[in-house]
């Protein structure tokens, strides 16, 4: 009778291990099979694409030089932080800006207010087409895509930039885009992915709005922003995609740590 007990707790023991090794395993293959689904559909053939970790990877937001001096172009900025032993992994135009280079709407670096925020509802241009919104990083590298009446200022911001319309707003495509549309033009824009990670996009070729903020929504972003259109440039050297060109406002980019 002991030893039929004792065959049947080792039995027992190496059955609940045996199911509970299957379950792990299928979850870790289901996860896995989800990042590599995520990682071919950010590879669509009409963008370019680039997902940081703000967890692992150095992102900030640039505007001018230590002299006081618009970047403007990506290039600048890269030969910029070259100097100061930085290598550029990735940078893309930052939002809408005025003639003079300043930036349309709220405009946060290093914790500090650059411009305020724009809270006009009526107005011409994509920027006021409501609602527009912000994106913007916090101290314990959290990235956020909210509605500009949604947004409260506080000290954990790091950095922050206004623009509009938004692209996505809680897991919807923007209702005043139409699609079909033919209001074509290069865009870009960014997004939350559902693992908290920031999608950063620009259509390689013309593209309307309402096929843009669908292809965020279809990545599971449940927010998305756009950040402007035919100016746009983006540099992801690890893709072969390198615009180095421009004349901007705020630029967004990761540097190498």
């Amino acid at each position: 009778m002991k030893k039929k007990l004792v065959y049947y707790n080792i039995y027992y023991s190496i059955r609940t291990f045996n199911n509970t090794f299957l379950i792990v395993a299928s979850t870790l293959l289901m996860l896995c099979i989800s990042c590599t689904s995520v990682a071919q559909d950010i590879d669509d053939d009409r963008f370019v694409g680039h997902v940081v970790d703000l967890k692992s990877q150095a992102l900030k937001f640039y505007l001018k030089d230590s002299s006081g001096v618009n970047y403007g172009s990506l290039q600048k900025l890269k030969t910029r932080l070259e100097k100061k032993g930085q290598k550029l992994r990735f940078a893309m135009n930052g939002g809408m800006y005025l003639k003079d280079g300043s930036p349309q709407g709220l405009y946060i670096e290093n914790g500090i207010v650059k411009t305020q925020i724009d809270t006009t509802k009526e107005a011409y241009g994509n920027f006021y087409l409501q609602p527009n919104g912000i994106f913007y990083i916090t101290k314990n590298k959290q990235g956020v895509v909210c509605k500009t009446t949604d947004f409260k200022i506080n000290p954990s911001i790091s950095y922050a930039t206004q623009s509009g319309p938004m692209l996505v707003i809680d897991g919807h495509i923007h209702s005043k885009f139409v699609k079909g549309s033919k209001n074509l033009h290069i865009r870009n824009g960014v997004g939350i992915l559902p693992n908290g990670q920031v999608l950063f996009a620009m259509s390689k070729d013309l593209i309307n709005l309402y096929d843009f903020a669908e292809f965020f929504k279809n990545l599971g972003c449940k927010n998305a922003l756009y950040l402007d259109g035919f100016v746009s440039r983006t540099y992801i050297p690890k893709k072969k995609w390198e615009q180095l060109d421009g004349n901007f406002g705020v630029i967004i980019a990761e540097t190498e740590q």
